[in-house]
């Protein structure tokens, strides 16, 4: 956790020479950050790639599902703990919020999920965004 200490986010990191695809890199980082068995998960898809504010890192989120509640492990050198949050919570409009930040002279919106002693923000709010939109096509 050399950056990002404290923030809610999804496993990621970059693509390494062995992965073949995003799809692989994604489950390599699930598998090193969370023991997310690779076999587990099926991939539906992706959202919308972009780069973050914060780090200037280009993200190229993956989307899979699973079957059921995996059995996970924190890895401790990345992970202080795992969040499981129900579908029903992040569409519960009283947790979304949007703010305008100035960031590089322009104005950008930013997203918030606000849960129970959790913020969800950031480039992991934005990801959420696009995928509650997707599911429920508004």
């Amino acid at each position: 956790m050399r950056s990002h200490r404290h923030q809610v986010s999804f496993p990621g990191g970059r693509i390494d020479v062995d992965d073949v695809d995003h799809w692989d890199a994604a489950l390599r980082e699930a598998n090193e950050e969370i023991a997310l068995d690779r076999s587990l998960a099926t991939r539906v898809g992706s959202l919308d790639r972009f780069t973050t504010v914060g780090s200037d890192s280009l993200i190229h989120p993956e989307v899979g599902v699973l079957s059921g509640r995996p059995q996970l492990v924190a890895s401790p050198a990345e992970v202080e703990h795992i969040l499981h949050v129900p579908l029903a919570q992040l569409l519960d409009p009283s947790v979304y919020r949007e703010e305008i930040w100035p960031v590089g002279g322009d104005e950008r919106e930013i997203y918030f999920f606000e849960l129970p002693g959790d913020t969800v923000w950031g480039a992991t709010a934005s990801m959420l965004r696009q995928f509650l939109r997707l599911i429920t096509e508004t």
